[in-house]
Parts: C-alpha cells; structure tokens; sequence
C-alpha cells in the first residue's frame, strides 16, 4: 500500500509518500509545494491543486492521510490553511484515493509514542523509522511523512472497528 501523508498549508503544504510492504515502511518520494504570497488566493489554491495532482500521478498512492486543522489564534491563517486543506481533498477525491484524517496528537502518538511530542522528537523519529540519512526538510515534509506514518500504524485498527460496525 502506498500511503500520501498531507500536512495542508497555504505557503507550504507538505506532503510524503510511505510504501507499506509486510509491516515494513519505505519513503517512496516526499517534498512540498509552495506558494508565493504575492500571488492571489486563487492561484495559490491552484498552483496546489495542480501540483498535488502531478504526486498523485507520478505516485500512485491508494490513501491519503492527512493532517486536521490546529486551531490557532489566528482566524486568517485558519481561514487559509482550511482552504488548502479542502483544495488537497479536492485532488484526492478526483484521483478516487481513500481519505483519512488525523489529528496532531494521534500523528505524535502514532510516531513517538507520546501524544504531547515536540517537534523534533517527531522529526527524528521520521528519519529512523524510514531509515532516512537525514531529517526531512522543510519541517511541513517531515510532518507529511509523519501522518503517512500515522496512517500505516493506525489502518489495520481502522479497518477492524470499521468491520465491526457493520456487523
């Protein structure tokens, strides 16, 4: 299974592509897209969409996992990083990809094993778990990888309580 991680942003959305072949993780390809802010909304949400649908092309994937909106106190930043965010759905559901979404705290728990862990506890823990030479950078393409992560550590539980509800 090949797993897309998103960390949705207006100026830099992150993203990571993590193979999951028996219990083993293999970063496959990750980066991110970014968008000058002196270009219009618009273009910006565009310039992502497109980009986002040249990864999923070149890549593959069968699910995207992404991040869930952090409420901070700025309501503009919000207001943007939700439209981003939506642009990255968008793109996922034209491409027929299965959609999962995770908070910040299942992301940290499912890659440290604390749900209160820094950000470089994260980072590092990215880099070791996809035996990578270095951190990921900028820190929004370690963060994608690590809701990539996330995502293949918590599928096999989803799709069990998923079974069960059916039942």
């Amino acid at each position: 299974m090949i797993i897309l991680g998103i960390d949705p942003g207006i100026a830099i959305v992150g993203y990571g592509l993590v193979e999951v072949n028996g219990g083993r993780l293999c970063a496959r390809d990750y980066g991110c897209i970014r968008t000058a802010n002196t270009k219009p909304a618009a273009t910006r949400l565009a310039a992502i969409y497109d980009n986002l649908n040249k990864v999923i092309k070149a890549n593959n994937p069968q699910v995207m996992a992404i991040e869930e909106l952090f409420f901070n106190k700025n309501s503009r930043t919000v207001i943007a990083v939700g439209q981003a965010r939506g642009v990255a759905l968008l793109a996922a559901a034209h491409a027929g990809l299965t959609i999962a979404e995770y908070t910040p705290l299942e992301v940290k728990q499912a890659v440290t094993g604390v749900g209160r862990a820094s950000k470089e506890q994260v980072q590092r823990m990215v880099q070791v778990l996809l035996k990578l030479d270095s951190i990921p950078r900028p820190d929004d393409t370690a963060d994608a990888l690590a809701v990539a992560i996330c995502h293949a550590s918590f599928a096999p539980w989803r799709l069990q309580q998923q079974g069960a509800e059916r039942q």
